[in-house]
């Protein structure tokens, strides 16, 4: 299953839209939070499921939470934007959330940072489709996903 993940869009639909158009073969979106009716929106424009959770710029709304938990291709994902879990200085209390869910990949935003995690858990980061903050240009993943095989993960720079 190809999955396109994304985060940190904060407002800015046009990365989403560039983000839809070079990645249009996904099988599933995922949305790592700020801001939720940009979730909302990528979940208008594009005809497969998209899970997005809600992030540190989000005001509390009744029906998304911050974390999530999806089961796709043999695989069990923890998604959260990752400000609980003080990702800035380290990935080891998402790790310990994620296993604590019996979850083997940990995916997350916050930071605005590309980053890519293998310990007990694989953690993920697309970094900022619209704000980026380790290159001037936005980020999003696509993370190919097949039981029993290692997911493949490729990080997609694009000019905003």
């Amino acid at each position: 299953m190809k999955i396109g993940i994304i985060s940190d869009t904060h407002g800015n639909f046009n990365s989403v839209d560039e983000a839809v158009s070079i990645a249009q073969d996904m099988e599933m979106w995922l949305h790592c939070g700020d801001c939720v009716p940009d979730a909302e929106y990528l979940q208008s424009i594009v005809d497969v499921p998209v899970h997005f959770v809600a992030g540190n710029c989000d005001w509390p709304m009744n029906d998304t939470c911050y974390e999530k938990i999806i089961e796709v291709a043999g695989h069990r994902i923890f998604l959260t934007h990752g400000h609980n879990y003080g990702v800035r200085y380290t990935q080891e209390y998402i790790m310990e959330a994620a296993e604590s869910q019996g979850a083997d990949i940990a995916i997350y935003g916050h930071t605005h940072i590309v980053d890519n995690v293998k310990g007990s858990v694989l953690v993920l980061n697309p970094g900022s489709a619209s704000r980026p903050r380790d290159e001037n240009r936005g980020s999003f993943m696509i993370m190919e996903l097949f039981e029993n095989v290692e997911p493949k993960i490729e990080v997609i720079r694009f000019n905003k």
